[in-house]
């Protein structure tokens, strides 16, 4: 079974009040294993950022100005999506948006979510634990998926954490299992982490420090998932 985890960011938070879509992550999980397939882009929303939505992610229109518009990536996005399920924390908010940027391509593209199954983790765990807090901070502290370079939010970087929770929220992996992912999370924490530091937190790294913050990232992930 072909599953995809998704994120967003985007410069606001109603779509209906004509925010944006600013970047997409999606991690591909096959039988329950997260593969070495990603998809990753931002995306020049020729509108402005919000500043609450600016403080959350950290993305700046400066960034975003030489970044292609959702036409440019729309095919690569659909073709990447295409019969898989889509897994997404608080699916109503990403799927709005991502209908709005197709409805403003073309009306006649039907909605992401008659496209593909969706589930919702929101919804998934509020009914798993009712009454807790659900946010994906508060699964990955329960979970004990570490989340210790989440900054910033950063759709890769949410998608990444988003699948781990998700397989542990749903029956876990095997150990095996796990250390087969070590090197494909590590391949794609290493992206997300460099552009959360180079562009968006005010820091001078380097690119050993990228490569070390990322291969502790997996490790760490990998060692709390063994405890759980």
């Amino acid at each position: 079974m072909r599953q995809v985890v998704l994120d967003t960011e985007t410069t606001g938070l109603d779509w209906t009040q004509g925010h944006r879509i600013i970047e997409i992550g999606c991690v591909e999980i096959l039988d329950r294993r997260v593969s070495k397939s990603y998809f990753h882009t931002y995306i020049n929303p020729s509108r402005a950022i919000e500043v609450g939505a600016q403080q959350v992610h950290g993305i700046t229109a400066e960034f975003l100005a030489d970044k292609p518009v959702f036409s440019k990536i729309a095919d690569e996005f659909l073709d990447y999506v295409a019969e898989a399920e889509l897994i997404i924390h608080n699916a109503p908010f990403d799927l709005g948006f991502l209908n709005a940027e197709f409805d403003i391509l073309d009306k006649s593209i039907s909605p992401i979510d008659a496209k593909c199954p969706i589930f919702d983790t929101l919804t998934f765990a509020r009914e798993k634990h009712p009454g807790q807090r659900n946010s994906l901070d508060a699964l990955c502290k329960r979970y004990n998926v570490d989340n210790q370079n989440r900054v910033v939010h950063g759709a890769l970087l949410d998608a990444n954490l988003l699948a781990e929770v998700y397989l542990a929220m749903t029956g876990g992996q095997t150990t095996m299992e796990l250390q087969e992912n070590k090197e494909d999370l590590n391949t794609q924490n290493v992206g997300a982490i460099q552009y959360l530091k180079n562009n968006f937190i005010e820091a001078s790294v380097s690119n050993k420090d990228i490569e070390s913050d990322a291969r502790f990232f997996s490790e760490q992930l990998l060692l709390q998932k063994d405890k759980s």
